[in-house]
């Protein structure tokens, strides 16, 4: 007679096997438990055997009844008495191996002292684990420690997900947001985890292809290691989605997974549309695994996304009205703008490597713009990040793991001022190392004089050394760091002595004493108008 299963017979026998809601549990743990007593007498001894559910029939025949995974437990009912002399047990077996199960329980007693010597034969010759069930430990006692240890390995698997869903969450706070959560990830999955540009090639990755390049001795390493590669790179493919043009038909899908070198790959397409896509190749797929990637995949989407994705056509206008030649205010209402128009220009140094594309994005995030610009090497600055940021959107605050400098706020046709504003704010920044230095943040007597006449006196005082902007530079972050040698070799990324060659040079050329405080107030006040 067909008894009760521990698990709803859901599915048809034959379709895709129905997933239970809770991790499986390997036949070891249930081995190990000292209360129910079982033993294995027969079949294959491997620690990666797992079982999905428990199940009891005394059907002659139980393939029509399994889902796969099981260990299917009977007390030999159903077992004719001229059973070991025939193909009996081969077929019983044969069918429980066909059906997918994962394990047979044989209960001692009360039909057979003994489990039959050609059932453990066949057991052994179709490689089926077969679990001896004593006759103090019922059916029901092995069925409810299943799932007793679902549970635990469910509570497990939730405390593993929901650690790794904080360390994430902390990654993506960092100032190296991106390559914070790829480590993170890589760590969690205890493998590697790369972000793939549209075009496919990988933009930042963290930790290591599992078993490649370990104790290797032969150059079989570096070849799994190309395999597994090639793999994921092939598997990035498939989710990332279609361009104008391509010959793909059909919807892309979200994630997929595959296998290579005993390596479990995943890949996981970015919810920004952009094309990014994150790869994953872990050692073995654990439960959590899918939900923790997932997580990576979320924070990913947020840090690559463009920020404020809507007003992208506006932005792609404008710059091509800028290359057109119209004026940045004619431009300007297109990009947003802050109070009564105005932007703030803040110059970005990191404390740590120059930054990505994705890092300046992240920044630029964090301050409230997504126009953002990373300095090119050819320029000298290839470790700046310059944002246009809208004033007034939100308070201008000092950014972890960045030295920032901020012009005034400025309309539109100041903006290449406001550029000068910011690097020089920057240059006092780096020198005081301070976070954050804003430009005029204390105004002071020098707006008492009309401009038109304070430019004037400037370019009067200023003259002699007009003609090398190095000593004017020089001069002016001297004197805006008190007379520091030291701070504005710093601040001017060049030798103390080269400070103090150029500064000689300027009291030569200008006739004065530049320990003067009336000399130095009034070269001051020249600089801030020149």
């Amino acid at each position: 007679m067909e008894e009760t299963s521990t698990m709803p017979n859901s599915a048809v026998h034959g379709s895709a096997p129905a997933v239970p809601p809770t991790p499986p549990v390997t036949l070891a743990a249930l081995l190990a438990r000292e209360d129910l007593g079982l033993r294995q007498i027969a079949g294959p001894h491997d620690p990666a055997t797992v079982i999905h559910w428990a199940h009891t029939s005394e059907m002659a025949d139980p393939y029509p009844y399994l889902l796969g995974g099981e260990l299917l437990l009977t007390a030999g009912v159903h077992i004719p008495e001229a059973a070991g002399s025939g193909t009996y047990f081969d077929d019983y077996v044969s069918r429980i191996v066909a059906a997918g199960g994962a394990a047979l329980g044989f209960g001692v007693a009360p039909v057979h002292d003994t489990v039959p010597r050609a059932l453990v034969a066949a057991c052994d010759d179709y490689g089926l684990p077969l679990v001896e069930v004593p006759p103090r430990t019922t059916f029901s006692g092995v069925a409810r420690a299943v799932w007793q240890l679902m549970a635990q390995a469910r509570h497990t698997e939730l405390r593993r997900v929901t650690e790794a869903q904080q360390s994430l969450a902390a990654a993506a706070a960092r100032p190296d947001p991106v390559p914070s959560v790829l480590r993170q990830l890589a760590q969690r999955v205890g493998g590697r985890a790369a972000l793939y540009a549209p075009d496919g090639g990988e933009v930042a990755s963290a930790g290591r292809l599992p078993g490649v390049g370990v104790g290797a001795s032969s150059g079989s390493g570096a070849g799994s290691g190309a395999e597994v590669s090639g793999a994921l790179a092939g598997l990035v493919a498939v989710v990332r989605p279609a361009t104008e043009g391509s010959s793909g038909t059909g919807p892309t899908p979200s994630s997929a997974s595959d296998t290579a070198a005993g390596v479990h790959l995943a890949a996981y397409a970015l919810g920004t549309g952009q094309g990014f896509v994150l790869g994953v190749a872990s050692p073995r797929r654990e439960p959590g695994d899918h939900t923790i990637a997932s997580v990576g995949a979320v924070l990913l989407s947020l840090l690559t996304g463009e920020h404020q994705s809507s007003r992208g056509a506006a932005r792609s206008s404008a710059l091509v009205r800028l290359l057109l030649g119209a004026a940045p205010e004619e431009v300007a209402p297109l990009l947003g703008g802050g109070d009564g128009g105005r932007w703030v220009v803040v110059h970005a140094r990191p404390d740590g490597p120059p930054p990505d594309a994705v890092a300046a994005s992240a920044l630029g995030a964090a301050l409230g713009s997504a126009l953002v610009d990373v300095a090119g090497e050819g320029e000298g600055e290839g470790d700046v990040v310059r944002v246009l940021v809208p004033a007034g959107h939100r308070e201008l605050v000092a950014q972890p793991g960045w030295t920032c400098g901020a012009s005034a706020p400025v309309g539109p046709h100041e903006w290449a001022s406001a550029d000068t504003q910011a690097a020089r704010a920057l240059s006092r920044a780096r020198a005081t190392r301070a976070r954050l230095v804003r430009h005029g943040e204390h105004p002071g007597l020098t707006g008492l004089v009309p401009p038109a006449e304070a430019a004037a006196h400037a370019r009067t005082v200023l003259a002699p050394i007009a003609a090398n902007p190095a000593l004017v530079e020089t001069l002016r972050t001297w004197l805006s760091l008190h007379g520091s040698w030291d701070r504005t070799a710093v601040a001017l990324s060049v030798h103390r002595n080269t400070v103090r060659q150029r500064v000689a040079r300027c009291a030569t050329l200008l006739s004065t004493d530049l320990d003067d405080p009336d000399v130095r107030m009034d070269l001051w006040f020249a600089l801030r108008h020149a």
